[in-house]
Order: C-alpha cells, then sequence, then structure tokens
C-alpha cells in the first residue's frame, strides 16, 4: 500500500549505543524524505542471567543497548520533530518490566526505564507536537533468547518463544495503530502478548 502511493524504503546500519549513529540515521531520513514523521526505538538485548552471577558486563550492554540506545534515539529525533512542529516516537519496551521474573531484574529495569522516559517526555510535550508511544510486546518469534547469558534461561525463553509466541507483525500492527491516529490523539501505552501467555 505504502509504495502503491509513491512512498519508498531505506535501510542504515546503526549502532544505537553511539549518539552520532542515530543522529545520521535521522539526518540521512530528513535528506532523504524532507521530514522524519516516526522514530522506532526496537534494539533490545537480554542477557539475562540470576543477579547473583554478578554479570556485570551483561548489566552495562542492556543498559547501553535498551536505555542509552532509546535516549540517542530521543536526542537525535527530538529536535527535529520540534522543528517539523511534530513527530511521533514509539519505543519497544517489554512486558517483562510488568511482572518480574527471577533473573529479569535487570533486564526488566531497563525497559521499565524505557517506560518512564516516555511518560517524562509525554507530560512535557503536551502542546501537541510530539507524541509518544510505548509498546510492550510479550513473547514474540524473534531472536533475542540469542542474548541471553545463560544456557538453561535462553533454551527455557526459546522453547516458550516456540510454543506460544506470534510472529513480529503482530507487533508492527501496533506500531502502525498508534501512528495511523489523528494528529491530536496520542496511544501511550500498548501490550501485545499471545492470548496463552500468563
Amino acid at each position: 500500500m505504502f509504495r502503491q502511493q509513491g512512498g519508498g524504503g531505506g535501510h542504515e546500519l546503526v549502532d544505537v549505543t553511539k549518539a552520532e549513529d542515530l543522529r545520521r540515521l535521522v539526518s540521512t531520513t530528513v535528506e532523504r524524505y524532507g521530514r522524519i514523521d516516526v522514530l522506532v526505538n526496537n534494539a533490545g538485548i537480554a542477557p539475562i542471567s540470576p543477579l547473583a552471577d554478578l554479570d556485570t558486563e551483561g548489566w552495562s550492554a542492556m543498559i547501553d543497548v535498551n536505555l542509552r540506545g532509546m535516549l540517542n534515539g530521543v536526542a537525535a529525533a527530538l529536535p527535529v520533530f520540534r522543528e517539523q512542529g511534530r513527530g511521533h516516537l514509539v519505543s519497544i519496551v517489554s512486558v517483562a518490566g510488568l511482572s518480574v521474573s527471577p533473573s529479569m531484574a535487570v533486564y526488566a529495569a531497563t525497559k521499565n526505564a524505557v517506560r518512564t522516559v516516555h511518560e517524562g517526555l509525554r507530560t512535557e510535550s503536551t502542546d501537541g507536537v510530539v507524541r509518544t508511544t510505548a509498546i510492550s510486546p510479550g513473547y514474540i518469534l524473534t531472536d533475542l533468547a540469542d542474548s541471553m547469558a545463560d544456557p538453561d534461561l535462553r533454551h527455557r525463553t526459546r522453547e516458550n518463544m516456540d510454543a506460544m509466541g506470534i510472529p513480529p507483525a503482530a507487533v508492527a500492527r501496533a506500531v502502525a495503530f498508534a501512528v495511523e491516529q489523528p494528529d491530536d490523539v496520542e496511544i501511550g501505552e500498548i501490550n501485545v502478548r499471545p492470548t496463552v501467555q500468563a
């Protein structure tokens, strides 16, 4: 449909932990298309393990990608959104932050921090220029389990994903739903999970 209406697409290789990469992504988008209407922060890793394992490198990596990466996206897009008079920031959070499971404390903390930043940005953006949406997926058929440090957790998560995971298109539809609302409507948060997930 998008291409039929004259739209196009492109891609850029980005390391979300590098602010300059996000600035380059936004500026390239504006150069190519004249504006940027939506930025979706989707990068995330989960090298989860019990806190007692003291995987400080894994903790730092999650903070860098899951939280700092999202903040780098905000820093790159927000000035452009303000300059052009509107824009929509969407971040993929996680239902893992809604009920913290064993071994998920740091992962959930990074995702809850993203949720908190979104709410803060929303309260600072009541002039109607910037809309924010946090989307919290449950088990989605992705490769997220591959980033898990603990082999038993990785195996159990992969089994759960294979048994009940829903396609990534479910999250894409949630993003589209939020973005397609009229300018005076903001969908602040959406949870997307398999109907069989507890």
